[in-house]
């Protein structure tokens, strides 16, 4: 493997066909142009590449100052449990840490927790669990 790191958003085509590996798409239903449109609103994204193919992707939603909300943090099934997840969350945290936020957060896929969990990521406490607005549906 030969793996680069960039901080610039992908190519729409090849985000969209990472994003649909995930099978996320059958709930959302994104079109490529607007699950693009997400990538131009986020605070910072990490990309991981074998040679020129994009095979991790990760972005974080942020004010900034107080709050981060890591989102998508996405690899393609043939790279998954090759370090490359550690790689592109480990890039997310270290930006939020050097602008001094002190609330990172995230909600992880399902069967995801444990990877978490060894990245230093705890769950909600159960008195003050997290919520998902679920009136669009």
């Amino acid at each position: 493997m030969k793996l680069t790191i960039s901080y610039n958003p992908p190519e729409k085509i090849e985000y969209y066909e990472l994003f649909e590996s995930t099978g996320w798409n059958a709930d959302y239903k994104m079109s490529p142009g607007l699950l693009y449109e997400s990538l131009r609103n986020s605070w910072f994204l990490a990309c991981i590449y074998n040679d020129t193919k994009l095979i991790g992707f990760g972005r974080v939603v942020s004010d900034g100052v107080l709050h981060a909300l890591i989102v998508d943090l996405i690899v393609v099934p043939e790279f998954q449990n090759c370090g490359i997840g550690k790689i592109v969350l480990g890039e997310l945290i270290s930006k939020c840490k050097s602008a001094s936020i002190p609330d990172i957060q995230l909600f992880c896929a399902k069967g995801k927790e444990g990877f978490y969990l060894k990245q230093g990521f705890k769950p909600r406490p159960k008195d003050a669990p997290g919520m998902e607005f679920v009136g669009f549906v």
